[in-house]
């Protein structure tokens, strides 16, 4: 069965975008960027794959989840479909209409949709955010790829906007970078019962 796998960057208090949704507050240091190029090469957008010398097949994903408010910034850049490497599917009830025939636009409810998405065969799915699609999904994501930044925001979109429900991971890999980007990896630890 497919993976779905939450992978974004996070401050240290756990934000992944300002509070106007901008995220060019991350650092994207060499190592950081290498380490992206090498194992999660899919990530980096259609656009800048070749800026970034990505030109290699999906390692990883063929499908990427986008919330509207992360579909939205590359739209107003005039990128409709800003993964064309990948299977895009961005969440939205006030989009009615897709912008690109590349990008499928759904309106139900998004956990009904990933239990379907996974049981069909592929490679695994990216979570990109944001932060309202991330925790409604959470009871569905079996892996977290946190890229740690050194940086306290105060404020912003949170990692995951749950509310009080506490999801529990098991560290399964930790890549500290010269730049002082943490890439943590996690799995789900599910069971019967929370605890």
């Amino acid at each position: 069965m497919r993976k779905l796998v939450y992978y974004v960057a996070s401050t240290l208090d756990g934000y992944i975008a300002a509070p106007d949704g901008s995220w060019d507050f991350f650092l994207m240091p060499a190592d950081l960027t290498a380490l992206m190029n090498a194992r999660y090469p899919e990530t980096v957008p259609t656009h800048i794959r070749g800026m970034f010398g990505v030109d290699g097949p999906n390692q990883e994903f063929d499908t990427v989840l986008m919330g509207r408010n992360t579909y939205e910034p590359a739209l107003k850049e005039g990128f409709t479909s800003p993964y064309s490497h990948l299977t895009q599917i961005v969440f939205s009830r006030t989009i009615t209409t897709s912008p690109d025939p590349a990008v499928r636009v759904v309106a139900e409810d998004p956990r009904d949709f990933v239990d379907k998405l996974k049981q069909q065969p592929g490679k695994d799915i990216w979570l990109a955010g944001g932060g309202s699609l991330a925790g409604h999904l959470m009871p569905a994501v079996d892996e977290l790829v946190i890229k740690l930044n050194p940086t306290i925001a105060g404020d912003g979109i949170k990692l995951a906007a749950t509310g009080f429900d506490p999801h529990r991971f098991t560290l399964i890999e930790a890549t500290p970078l010269e730049s002082g980007v943490v890439v943590l990896r996690y799995r789900a630890a599910r069971s019967s019962s929370r605890g």
